[in-house]
Order: structure tokens, then sequence, then C-alpha cells
């Protein structure tokens, strides 16, 4: 009997009520037929999660738990951890023992000496328990070749997740891609050396949620892997307005996103202060999970004596969510780019309060420009500027006839070019294409032995006192 093709999806965390788009897109593929395996480096810890998640029918590999790795406890940390992984490792090194020396030394002298090299002597101990955890994914996809074939590996966010996803296609030889989201684009210190660009080098293709992002990594790496855009995407049956709803005689203005510097919270603190001097009647919800900037926020909202218009709420689940979207007349996001070069794609809850057609302020930074157009489908202002958010917002509560023509205006850009169904399909044919790709590959041929694709440890000279075959 001829089994599926599978595909293994790499995932930091599994499930994870903040990656909504995540849950989606594999919910989704799955409706289109794909096979999939998730592999997953932590366990849930949230109480709440999305209802999408007991449709998914892929099983669930969790890595071996594994304390944060010190640079001065590394020898009690791998004499305390290694038992858990040694297992898979001994079962490659027995079944691929050229593929899984070479991506050891990859690890220690293309990846750990490079960066203490770089970094004045500071050797970075995770590349190692990242090769360790490859190794679980390796081992279980040579083990599965009969009865669940993985041919393919895909990593979602460009650092830590796809860094064991490229190790552990070195040490299986099963082809890898990868998504890059935000952060792990722009923040050096997550991808050091040129690690990015490597992965680029290396995998079968790059998907990104944002134009922006893609011109970013063809610009890093142009003669990479090819990089597709390929929006989040949402839910437009569920995001999608009440008409029948009376008018409220307080607005309600509306932010959502976790507590943290880029989503810019402190500015609409301010903006709303700006708007309550002016006289302005309204109230305003903050929800999100909290983060580094809960105690900022909370302490601006009650220092500027807003407490009576402002409510901090925590994280909501997406049905949850849906509801309070229906209960307010404007969203804002007002987006930075953090100094450490942090900062959104496009922000996956300002798509969503577009499809329930609210009208939406936003700033002009990163992908918002690509899903915002200016006096279209929604206002956006230059970031970091609590005064011009103040005049934005004030603009929408004064007219209503604005309002709606950009809240239309908003959904309809989302059903064109946002709708999930679309964006996935997408994402579904790359896989399909690389799974096709994969088959003719395996088909009979003439082949060396225990045989892996290039790896960038092939432009690395590196003299070991051991025979090279």
């Amino acid at each position: 009997m001829k089994h599926q093709q599978t595909i293994g999806y790499v995932l930091k965390g599994y499930p994870r009520i903040s990656e909504t788009f995540i849950i989606n897109e594999i919910y989704l593929l799955e409706q289109m037929g794909l096979k999939l395996h998730i592999f997953s480096v932590k366990r849930p810890n949230e109480k709440k999660s999305h209802a999408v998640v007991d449709k998914i029918k892929a099983p669930v590999t969790y890595l071996p738990e594994t304390d944060s790795i010190t640079e001065s406890r590394f020898g009690l940390w791998l004499a305390k951890h290694l038992p858990r992984f040694a297992g898979s490792h001994l079962r490659l090194m027995r079944r691929r023992p050229r593929a899984w020396l070479h991506t050891l030394l990859y690890t220690i002298f293309g990846l750990g000496f490079q960066f203490s090299l770089a970094q004045g002597g500071r050797f970075k101990y995770s590349f190692i328990k990242e090769f360790l955890q490859a190794g679980v994914i390796a081992e279980q996809v040579l083990a599965a070749q009969i009865s669940e074939p993985i041919e393919h590996l895909h990593g979602h966010f460009s650092h830590g997740a796809t860094t064991i996803t490229m190790l552990a296609s070195y040490l299986c030889g099963v082809p890898f891609s990868f998504t890059a989201h935000a952060k792990d684009i722009y923040l050096p210190k997550l991808n050091p050396n040129g690690l990015l660009q490597t992965k680029i080098a290396n995998a079968r293709f790059v998907a990104t949620c944002t134009d922006a992002n893609r011109q970013y990594l063809e610009q890093l790496y142009p003669d990479g892997a090819p990089i597709h855009t390929i929006y989040h995407g949402l839910d437009t049956s569920l995001f999608a307005p009440d008409r029948t709803r009376a008018a409220r005689d307080v607005p309600v203005i509306l932010s959502v996103g976790r507590f943290v510097e880029k989503k810019g919270f402190p500015y609409l603190v301010e903006a709303c202060r700006i708007l309550k001097d002016r006289g302005h009647s309204f109230r305003c919800r903050i929800v999100g999970q909290a983060d580094e900037q809960s105690p900022l926020v909370a302490r601006l909202v009650q220092e500027g004596g807003l407490s009576d218009i402002i409510a901090l709420e925590g994280g909501v689940t997406q049905e949850a969510l849906r509801t309070i979207y229906a209960q307010a007349d404007i969203f804002t996001l007002p987006c930075l780019v953090v100094d450490s070069g942090d900062r959104d794609g496009i922000p996956n809850v300002l798509a969503e309060g577009m499809a329930m057609e609210l009208p939406v302020v936003s700033t002009s930074i990163s992908g918002i420009p690509e899903i915002v157009e200016h006096d279209v489908s929604g206002l956006l202002i230059e970031q970091k500027d609590a005064l011009a958010l103040a005049n934005a917002l004030e603009q929408l509560l004064l007219d209503a006839e604005l309002r709606h023509r950009l809240g239309q205006a908003a959904r309809a850009t989302i059903l064109d070019v946002f709708d999930s169904w679309q964006t996935t399909v997408a994402l579904r044919d790359l896989f399909t294409s690389e799974l096709e790709k994969r088959a003719q590959s395996l088909r009979p041929q003439p082949s060396r032995p225990d045989n892996i694709h290039t790896s960038p440890m092939e432009s690395i000279t590196i003299t070991l006192p051991i025979e090279r075959r």
C-alpha cells in the first residue's frame, strides 16, 4: 500500500493563541488534501486555544523538554539533557553516519565557532541544543519512511525553529523550506553571522507574509531560494460585519495585540488623553496577551487619569475576538519599528478589523501600506506620533460617512487579497510542487549511499584528525 507523502511542520510551540495564522494555515492545508505532521519544540502553556485546533488531524510530536541553556552551565545542562536525545542520535549515527558527523561538525564549527569569532570568543551553545532537537525530528522522519513518509520539512519563523528544521534536513536528507515573518527577519542577533542568508541559500523556497519582507530578503541574498509573498489571510466568513447593529451613543475605539513595544500602545494612550482633553466622548479597549509593556501601559493609563475611558483586557480566542470587533466602531494599531529593528509585517488583527468593516488607523511602516491605502481603505500616519494618531481618530469620531466609506473599502480589500483560502492555495501549490520533485528524485536510479544535499559546511575548511571518505 502506498502512503500519502507528508510534510513535517516545525514550530516553536503548538498550539499558541497568538499564532492564529499558523493554526488556520495548517487546518486549511489539510482541507486542501495535504497530510501534515507537527513537530513542536515546546508544549502549550496557555489555558485557552482556538476552536479550529480541535479540527486539525495532524499528529503532534513534542520534542524533549529542556531547560534554558547558558554558557556558564553548559556542562551541567548537557549532562542533564543528553540522555533525552541520545537514543535518536545513536540511531542516526548508525543509519547515516556521514550525514550525522557532517552536520555535527557544521553545528560546532560552521555555527558555534564562527559566532564565537564574531563575538569575541563567546560560543553560542544554543546551536548544540538545536542540533540535538533536530536529531529527534530527523530520526523520526527516517523511522517513518514506510508508514508515514515525511518528504518535506517546513519551519515557521526563520530563527530557532528554522535552524532546527535546516539541521534536521541535513541529518535525514529531506529538503526543507521556511516561512519568515517579522523580528526573525530584521533582528540580526536571531540569525547571527549570515545564518539567515545560509538558510535562504539552502532552502527549496521561502515564504513571507509581506511584499516588503520579500524585497528585503531578496536584497539580503539575491542568489538564494525563490522567495514568495504569501499573505496570512483570514476566515472572511468568521470575520464578517454585523450590519444590523444599532448605532452606539458612545463610540468604541478598539486595539488588539500583545503588549509589546512594536504595537505602539503608549502612543494610543497619549492619543486618548488628547482626545479626552478636546472634549470627545468615547471609550477605548486594548485587548491582548500580557507582555513586556503591560506594566508601562497600565501605569500610563492610571497616571493620565484615563481609567474611565481606557480598558485593558487580556488575550482571548479568535471566536471571542470576533464578538469584540462587532462591539467596536473604529480599529487602530499604531505600530512602530523598535530600535532593535523588530517590527510587525502585516498585523493579523489589522486585517481582521478591516474584514469586520471597521475603519482603521495605523502607521505607514513595513507591510501595512500593502493592506491599507490611505484615505481609501483606512488612514495612515507616521509612526511614534501620538498627536497625528489623535487627529486621525478625531476625524473618524466626527465623520460617520467617512467611517462607513473606509469600512466598506477595507472589507473589499480583504475579500480581494487576504481571504485565507486564496492565500493558502498559493502555499499548497508550492508544497505540492516540492513533493512532486521529491517523488521524482526518489525513483530508482544509481546513487551513492548516504547522499545528502548541499549544506553550508562544504564551504568551510576544517582540519580533522580522522580519515575522510
